[in-house]
């Protein structure tokens, strides 16, 4: 999944048949709720499902519809009930019965950002585009600080991001961009092959990372140096590792092997080298290349991101702009779409963000739901 990367190519033939799917599977939070403010980015996540809405005061109106109908028809509800779909910007989508709507999406997305998800991307914007043959979707896995970067600048109209956009812009930069919560992912460390060591408390990883463990030995295994690998500043995948093993402490330490770009990068080089220590996605675990090791006890499994038993997870966020088109507010929605909620999340290796019984702020605070 390295470098550039477009779907567009090959067959554009129907994926699975028509499928009925909840034209609208998420709530919308806007300006004007706790999770929104006129001066700060506005947020979306995948509602959890419709009595959970209704609990907390929202509407939400349900219909049944094809994977092929479901971006025109949805125009059509809100042109006859005078609804606006929310999305970047909010504005509406165009009425059914308009030429728009009879064409499908017809437009260009590119994004940047995280290696993490960008196969989860890559996935959605495969049946997107089979549903949408006028649309194409292309884009690149360079880290969440190049993709954020790239959408603030409108280098690219999506950024995809494994933190939230205000740890990495400045406030006036973020708060142009609207942020769409996707999925959750775990990530965990992850050892060569020959290493006997197959569980760390988030106190031996501090030293290990923070070079102050140089040895296996210090940590229950063998007596060879250990080999860090780290990924490079600007890595979500790092931000969020570091931040759940250092907490607020600043890591210095600059470890002997070269930093790496990618996931990808990442995998590679842990499949070659022996007494290494690194750190990945969940969706990148690969048995034959190295192992996932426990973390104070707890096994790296999504089922213990869940409630924060494993404390190494991350929210995947895809950004906009505010004033985004409507080719790129189209895809989004489709992104937090059952097609892909339901589905395409948990087979990439993903969580669903209305599985979790937690939330994690901007600032790493954990709170239940």
């Amino acid at each position: 999944m390295l470098g550039q990367s477009a779907v567009r190519d090959g067959e554009r033939g129907r994926m699975g048949g028509e499928r009925a799917v909840s034209c609208l599977p998420y709530d919308g939070w806007g300006p004007n709720t706790p999770h929104g403010d006129e001066d700060g980015p506005q947020f979306f996540r995948p509602a959890r499902n419709h009595a959970d809405v209704a609990l907390e005061g929202r509407t939400m109106f349900d219909y049944s519809c094809s994977r092929r109908s479901f971006l025109g028809l949805a125009g059509g509800v809100a042109a006859v009930a005078g609804l606006g779909l929310a999305g970047c910007g909010g504005s509406e989508a165009p009425a059914a019965g308009s030429a728009d709507a009879a064409a499908g999406v017809v437009g260009e997305v590119t994004y940047d950002g995280a290696s993490s998800f960008q196969a989860l991307v890559e996935a959605a914007a495969e049946q997107f585009m089979n549903e949408n043959p006028d649309c194409v979707i292309s884009g690149s896995g360079n880290g969440s600080g190049a993709g954020l970067t790239a959408v603030s600048s409108g280098t690219v109209t999506i950024g995809n991001s494994d933190v939230f956009a205000e740890t990495k812009l400045d406030a006036d930069a973020a708060a142009k961009l609207v942020d769409h919560e996707v999925a959750v992912v775990g990530m965990g460390p992850i050892v060569s092959k020959n290493v006997t060591v197959d569980d760390l408390t988030l106190e031996q990883l501090k030293g290990i990372f923070g070079g102050t463990i140089t040895n296996w030995s210090e940590v229950g295994g063998e007596d060879a140096e250990i080999v860090v690998v780290n990924r490079k500043e600007g890595s979500g995948t790092r931000a969020t590792f570091e931040a759940a093993v250092f907490g607020e402490e600043k890591n210095t330490y600059k470890p002997a092997q070269p930093e790496q770009d990618k996931s990808g990068d990442v995998q590679t080089l842990m499949g070659s080298t022996d007494n290494a220590i690194s750190y990945i996605d969940f969706s990148h675990f690969d048995d034959s290349k190295f192992t996932a090791i426990k973390v104070g006890g707890v096994e790296p499994a999504s089922e213990n991101v869940l409630d924060n038993s494993f404390p190494i997870w991350a929210t995947e966020h895809m950004y906009c702009a505010k004033d985004a088109d409507d080719a790129t507010k189209a895809f989004l929605e489709y992104m937090l779409s059952d097609d892909v909620q339901a589905e395409l999340v948990a087979e990439q290796g993903f969580i669903p963000v209305s599985k979790m019984a937690v939330v994690k702020d901007a600032n790493g605070v954990v709170t239940e739901k």
